[in-house]
């Protein structure tokens, strides 16, 4: 997935989830917009190099948006609006091994309790539902999920698990936006339900699944699989 032109500058503080004040590299202080709900601990101190993409729409209030920051001198994928577009992109090209043989890729279809899978794969062997998770957290080499405490990913474990009840194939897909982190895990100090649960349905037939995405100013796309640890 090609990213738009991107904007350097430094990160000044991160605050209501959704706002950032980033100074640009010509010494202007912008708003810009967080497109991530999560803590994003680990990513988020300041004075940390940013990059910022800029919107065309002039009815937009904020008109930058936060896109990578750089972490240990690595870039970290922060945008959550990615990662069903990166796997979607993968299983078109064939990247996703687990994810092959389906005629069909819908996105946001309703299913559940008054929620949209992600993704929803149709094909001759039936229907895969896929939920898709973005990682940016790595602690002692390990990749973890979530890095705040979800009510909503909770919910989507639950779904899925009652979506292989009704005899359909479901996977909890990982991406991890960044380099490092061996594999990918429950965060059990930060959820510790959703790393229960995860494991219940885990049992139950929803299949983990983690890939590592290449970060670069100029491009993201998923490359391999990581082991997802239970």
């Amino acid at each position: 997935m090609k990213l738009p032109p991107l904007y350097p500058g430094t990160l000044v503080k991160r605050y209501k989830r959704f706002l950032a004040d980033v100074c640009l590299a010509d010494g202007t202080m912008v708003t810009a917009h967080c497109p991530n709900s999560g803590s994003m601990r680990g990513c988020n101190l300041p004075g940390s190099p940013v990059l910022l993409s800029v919107a065309d729409n002039i009815k937009r209030k904020y008109k930058h948006t936060w896109e990578l920051i750089q972490v240990s001198g690595f870039w970290v994928g922060i945008n959550t609006g990615y990662p069903n577009k990166l796997v979607k992109e993968a299983i078109e090209n064939g990247t996703i091994k687990e994810l092959q043989g389906y005629e069909t890729i819908l996105s946001e279809v309703p299913y559940g309790a008054n929620s949209r899978v992600d993704l929803l794969l149709k094909g001759k062997a039936g229907l895969c539902y896929v939920e898709v998770k973005n990682v940016t957290l790595v602690e002692n080499d390990m990749a973890l999920f979530p890095d705040a405490v979800t009510t909503r990913g909770q919910k989507h474990l639950r779904e899925l698990a009652q979506m292989v009840t009704e005899g359909h194939r479901a996977v909890i897909f990982f991406v991890v936006q960044r380099p490092d982190g061996s594999a990918v895990a429950p965060a059990d100090a930060i959820d510790p339900t959703y790393g229960r649960l995860l494991r219940q349905v885990s049992r139950h037939g929803v299949e983990p699944l983690a890939y590592r995405a290449v970060v670069s100013p100029q491009e993201i796309y998923l490359s391999n699989s990581l082991p997802v640890t239970l």
